[in-house]
C-alpha cells in the first residue's frame, strides 16, 4: 500500500505595488471605494494588512494609483480617437473625446468615480496646460489642445481655451453623471443623449 501523498501549501504571489493597486482596483469596481480598506484588501490578498504598508503609505496613496490607472485607461481612449481622427477636423476630434469620455465613464463608475478624486492640476494663468506628469493632466491636455485647434481655425469663437475646454468638458461629465444614475436608458438612448449633449455644447462656443 503507497503511503499518501503530502499536499504541497499553495503559495501566493509576492506582493508588489502593481499587484496591489490591480486587486484594490478590482474591489471598488465592485464595492465602490468608500467601502475599500487595507485591512479587506489585505485578506484579498491572502496577507497581514502591516504587509501592504511596504508597498502603499495608506489608503489615499492607494486610491491615487487607482485613479492614475484609470486616467492612463482614459488616455488610451483619446489616442484612439486621434488614430481615427484626422487633426484637419478639430470638431469631430472633439466631439469623438467626449463621447470617449462619457463611454469610459459608464464602462465602469466606480473606477470612475474614484478618477475625480484627484482632478487635474491646470496652470495658474488662463492657458490650459500640463503642469505636472499626473495622467489626470496629460489627459485635459489633449483636450485642451484639440480646443485650442479648433479656435485656432476658426471653428471656435475667440475665447479663453480654458473656459472653452472646461464647458465641454462639463458637459460630458454631466452627460456621464446622469448616465450612471440608474435611469435604465438603452444604448440608443444613451448615445443620442450623449451626442446631442455635447453638440449643443460645441454650438455654443461657434462662431455666431
Amino acid at each position: 500500500m503507497s503511503a499518501p501523498s503530502e499536499t504541497s501549501p499553495q503559495r501566493l504571489p509576492p506582493l508588489s505595488r502593481e499587484g496591489i493597486v490591480s486587486a484594490a482596483s478590482d474591489l471598488i469596481s465592485q464595492n465602490g471605494h468608500e467601502q475599500l480598506s487595507l485591512r479587506k484588501l489585505a485578506h484579498q490578498l491572502g496577507v497581514t494588512a502591516p504587509a501592504l504598508y511596504a508597498h502603499v503609505t495608506d489608503k489615499q496613496d492607494l486610491l491615487s494609483s487607482v485613479a492614475e490607472l484609470q486616467f492612463a485607461a482614459l488616455m488610451t481612449r483619446f489616442e484612439a480617437v486621434g488614430v481615427l481622427v484626422e487633426d484637419s477636423n478639430p470638431l469631430e476630434r472633439l466631439r469623438a473625446l467626449g463621447n470617449a469620455y462619457v463611454a469610459h465613464a459608464t464602462a465602469n463608475p466606480n473606477l470612475f468615480r474614484v478618477m475625480f478624486l484627484f482632478p487635474p492640476v491646470l496652470g495658474a494663468n488662463s492657458e490650459p496646460g500640463i503642469t505636472t506628469s499626473s495622467s489626470s493632466s496629460e489627459v485635459f491636455g489633449v483636450a485642451a489642445a484639440s480646443v485650442e485647434a479648433a479656435i485656432e481655425a476658426g471653428l471656435l469663437r475667440e475665447i479663453d481655451p480654458l473656459v472653452a475646454a472646461l464647458a465641454l468638458w462639463s458637459a460630458a461629465h454631466g452627460i456621464a453623471s446622469v448616465l450612471q444614475m440608474g435611469f435604465g436608458f438603452d444604448e440608443d438612448f444613451q448615445q443620442a443623449l450623449a451626442d446631442s449633449a455635447i453638440e449643443i455644447s460645441i454650438s455654443g462656443l461657434q462662431r455666431r
